[in-house]
């Protein structure tokens, strides 16, 4: 008997994870749909961060990385207050609230309780220990063009689109931990700037990711209660880890191959400048 053949799908058919137009997926199936879209495009999975994790980067490229990433970092709390400013419920933005208290700390000037230490400070020790001038990183002068337009759209995405999407676009805090991980052992096996001040950034989200995380995907999974609203948490989700990917392409592209360093833009000691003609 003749195999009939296989019947290639269109390009534009939805993706496996969507589900389908005339009914609303069942909780489990959501769940494992959201998921799905972590195991597939992740930045875990990016060339750049292999090579980070790997230990193959010099200096300047690790500097690089890192004051970009700084960007993200001091925006998160913008994100998650415009977010809070959606919320009608004061308990949900009792809860919410945790998160801009996570990266914004609770420290006064002087003040050296380390449980009152925010994220921001956190990654501040990171680029203390890279080398990095702190008043040079806070500028956000050397950031590259596609890092500032990408964590833009992120907080135009969630002030933008509905509540439910703007947690759903959240939840890449389900894939954090182990990227986390990967990064602590790889900085600790390759690298002499790794130690406990440097990293305390990625131990402290170990802990405070999963919490967060918890809560989102539970508000998510609650709420989505229509097929549409399912598509659109995933639309959410899958927005955010391609803006993640997007800010590693640009520091690929700008300190890797073809090491095209936008004009204006941080070039470490260890590189030459970029010299553009017309």
């Amino acid at each position: 008997m003749t195999d009939l053949p296989t019947e290639t799908p269109p390009a534009d058919a939805p993706p496996a994870d969507a589900p389908p137009a005339d009914a609303p997926m069942s909780r489990e199936a959501f769940r494992d749909a959201l998921h799905a879209i972590g195991e597939r495009q992740y930045h875990d999975l990016h060339p750049f961060h292999q090579l980070l994790h790997g230990g193959k980067l010099r200096k300047g490229q690790i500097q690089a990385w890192a004051l970009n990433r700084f960007y993200y970092q001091v925006s998160i709390p913008r994100k998650d207050l415009t977010i809070m400013s959606r919320m009608d419920d004061p308990a949900l933005r009792r809860t919410w609230l945790q998160r801009v208290l996570d990266h914004d700390g609770l420290t006064q000037t002087g003040e050296l309780d380390e449980t009152k230490v925010g994220g921001i400070e956190r990654w501040l020790r990171l680029t203390d220990g890279l080398g990095l001038d702190r008043d040079y990183v806070r500028s956000l002068e050397g950031i590259l063009p596609a890092t500032r337009f990408a964590v833009d759209a992120y907080v135009n995405f969630v002030r933008d689109h509905s509540l439910l999407e703007a947690v759903a676009s959240s939840l890449t805090e389900l894939f954090a931990p182990s990227i986390h991980r990967e990064r602590i052992a790889g900085f600790e096996r390759n690298y002499a700037f790794a130690n406990d001040s440097t990293l305390s950034y990625f131990r402290k989200r170990l802990d405070e990711a999963p919490r967060d995380v918890e809560f989102g995907l539970e508000y998510v999974l609650t709420n989505a209660r229509t097929a549409e609203r399912q598509r659109q948490c995933l639309h959410a989700l899958r927005f955010k880890t391609e803006l993640l990917w997007a800010q590693l392409d640009a520091l690929h592209h700008a300190y890797i191959t073809p090491n095209l360093i936008p004009p204006g833009a941080f070039v470490p000691a260890d590189m030459d400048a970029t010299r553009y003609s017309r």
